[in-house]
């Protein structure tokens, strides 16, 4: 009897622990900035922090490593791609502004090794939109699959073909060049799939 009492005490105790995560996978946030086209800078309370749109990825929008890298890779001129991701970011400023208020949801893994959150970002204009699928809606992003956080992984992908086909945003002038869009990496190791035509300027789908 005793030991029956002991294992529900402890089911108690697992159950009520992943009861309190769940609850703690939202907050709300104050809009600071949109540092690019996939990351935002915002304040959660009293503490500012650095939000990493989750499942997503956008041209670089400045000259830095990465944008280096992507222009080495695709063999596509550096200005080309830091102008698509300027694109990305004027059309991200066009959801959110300074001052915003946003709903930010977690997955399994809530930060990357830069230390930013990983979010899921919902605006609060009455539309109860997702900023992350909207951006790649309109073909300013592309999708971005890094387990753990999988959870909107169709919608994404949904999201994209229909900007695809539409040819929107960076899509409008895409030519027949094939590359990956979206990422998966498990157990550090790292496979391309879901093969599509990119836009001229291709950039490299590594989570910056």
């Amino acid at each position: 009897m005793k030991t029956r009492w002991i294992a529900a005490l402890a089911l108690f105790a697992i159950l009520l622990i992943h009861g309190l995560a769940g609850a703690e996978r939202t907050e709300t946030a104050v809009v600071m900035r949109v540092t690019d086209g996939d990351t935002l800078r915002v304040m959660i309370g009293d503490r500012a922090e650095s939000v990493r749109l989750i499942g997503i990825d956008t041209p670089e929008s400045r000259l830095n490593r990465k944008a280096k890298k992507d222009a080495e890779r695709s063999g596509e001129d550096i200005d080309a791609i830091i102008a698509m991701g300027k694109r990305s970011t004027e059309f991200v400023k066009t959801l959110i502004r300074k001052g915003d208020e946003v709903d930010l949801e977690f997955d399994v893994q809530t930060r990357n090794h830069y230390h930013r959150l990983l979010a899921y970002v919902y605006l609060k204009d009455g539309t109860g939109r997702m900023l992350n699928e909207e951006i790649v809606r309109a073909g300013y992003g592309s999708p971005m699959t890094i387990p753990p956080n999988v959870k909107y992984r169709d919608r994404f992908g949904e999201a994209y073909r229909e900007a695809r086909e539409a040819r929107r945003g960076l899509w409008s002038d895409a030519n027949d060049r094939a590359s990956c869009v979206t990422r998966i990496t498990e157990a550090g190791k790292t496979a391309f799939l879901a093969v599509v035509p990119e836009p001229r300027g291709l950039w490299s789908l590594e989570e910056d």
